[in-house]
């Protein structure tokens, strides 16, 4: 049996302060010596050395001490800890699902009124990361629970600025400036895109991530919602027509390296190496933060990346597609709630954004203390968000967003229509319930 540790969320970080105003001063908190500050986590390798610095400046502030345990199995630990009523103080989740889930069981401690503002003030598009944040108790009842920290952005588009340049092209500041632009190179002779959906068992994520952004830019932030909820069923023509706006793309041979047949065959590693050489097999290349890895050796530093671009005349802002952990309190207690005051300090970011990996909505960072001029560029990116939505897949349940979405993606590249599709997916849904 799990151990109920919620208390009262408007009260629950009244004793403490918020911060986050001045990145140049280091945080001051409260005395705490002789308390002991638990934490569950996910980072392992580089990143679980990156926390301990962050965790460092905690312990000099306020004379806690910290024990950390990270591992790449923590969400399923996590899980276990709670429902045994044994839970770390701090427990950061890779996803808000299941944050969400641990929510209802009333697993989790809210934050409170106040954290929730200061969510809403401080990071860019702040109601989102409030919304990310917020879910239902036992009881129903919805509060703020979770506080972002660490995420990344896939709302990008890689290119290589020396093939451009030789060109004349020039980086698309709107949707309708990148479809010019993508019917522009294929006059030219060239391919505008690269596409890949190979992963494996997992073949056709990378499209499910296309058709995320799509929606994001086709409809209201709500709309996205309702879709990942399945509030707004899959076949919903908002939906489908989210789906062909990314074969506006990939389903034509024109504008695709290897044709619209190959999209579904060519892996998701090897398709980004179509940026380099001369010629280039292509230009552009959507895909998120994590890309460069699966450049050709040597070649990353050709590379730069845009902001995957709005439609203009549909002004719905600046939206951004993404992932993160979400810091949250699963056993309450003073040095916990030290330790949330502290995450919302930019000294807490900053001390990981020297190390690089690591991005921050916060806008009180200083964004010269990222450590590539790549991680400052996404940094922007996140700063002039006007909306952020967190992978729709991985927030659906297991067998559609980890299986007939993908599935349908791969037969969408090889000529099913979106319609068809998309009556497929809301199927899966169906037999769920």
């Amino acid at each position: 049996m799990y151990k109920k540790t919620a208390v009262a969320g408007a009260t629950a970080l009244a004793m403490f302060s918020l911060v986050g105003t001045a990145s140049a001063a280091d945080y001051k908190g409260p005395d705490l010596k002789g308390e002991v500050v638990t934490i569950t986590c996910p980072w392992t390798g580089a990143e679980e050395g990156s926390f301990k610095k962050v965790i460092a400046g905690f312990e000099k502030a306020t004379g806690a001490t910290v024990k950390h345990a990270c591992s790449q199995s923590s969400e399923q630990q996590i899980v276990i800890d709670i429902k045994a009523g044994s839970p770390s103080n701090i427990s950061v989740f890779p996803q808000p699902g299941l944050a969400a889930n641990m929510a209802a069981i009333d697993g989790l401690t809210p934050l409170g009124d106040k954290a929730r503002d200061f969510v809403k003030t401080s990071f860019a598009a702040g109601s989102s990361w409030a919304d990310l944040g917020t879910y239902k108790n036992k009881a129903g009842k919805e509060q703020f629970y979770g506080l972002f920290y660490n995420v990344n952005v896939k709302s990008l588009v890689w290119y290589n600025p020396d093939n451009f340049k030789e060109k004349g092209y020039k980086v698309p500041k709107t949707m309708e400036e990148l479809q010019d632009l993508t019917k522009k190179i294929a006059a030219d002779g060239g391919k505008p895109w690269c596409i890949g959906l190979g992963s494996d068992a997992a073949t056709g994520w990378p499209a499910t991530d296309w058709v995320e952004d799509m929606m994001l830019r086709t409809q209201p932030p709500e709309v996205y919602d309702g879709w990942v909820s399945n509030k707004i069923k899959f076949n919903d023509k908002r939906v489908v027509e989210a789906i062909d706006a990314y074969g506006w793309f990939a389903k034509n041979d024109a504008y695709v390296d290897g044709g619209a047949k190959a999209v579904a065959t060519v892996s998701f590693k090897d398709s980004p190496k179509g940026l380099f050489g001369a010629p280039p097999k292509c230009y552009m290349h959507r895909q998120a933060s994590f890309i460069p890895a699966f450049f050709p050796e040597g070649k990353a530093d050709e590379a730069d990346f845009f902001y995957f671009p709005a439609y203009a005349s549909k002004k719905l802002g600046n939206p951004v597609l993404g992932g993160g952990t979400i810091l949250t309190i699963t056993k309450d207690s003073k040095g916990a709630k030290a330790f949330i005051e502290y995450m919302q300090h930019p000294q807490a970011h900053e001390i990981w954004m020297a190390d690089g990996g690591f991005l921050t909505p916060l806008k009180t960072v200083d964004l010269a203390k990222y450590k590539t001029k790549a991680q400052r560029k996404q940094g922007e990116i996140l700063q002039n968000a006007t909306t952020f939505r967190f992978d729709g897949s991985d927030l659906m349940p297991g067998a559609v967003g980890a299986g007939s979405f993908w599935k349908g993606m791969v037969n969408y590249s090889g000529g099913q229509s979106a319609q068809d599709v998309a009556n497929e997916i809301q199927k899966s849904w169906d037999a769920l319930k």
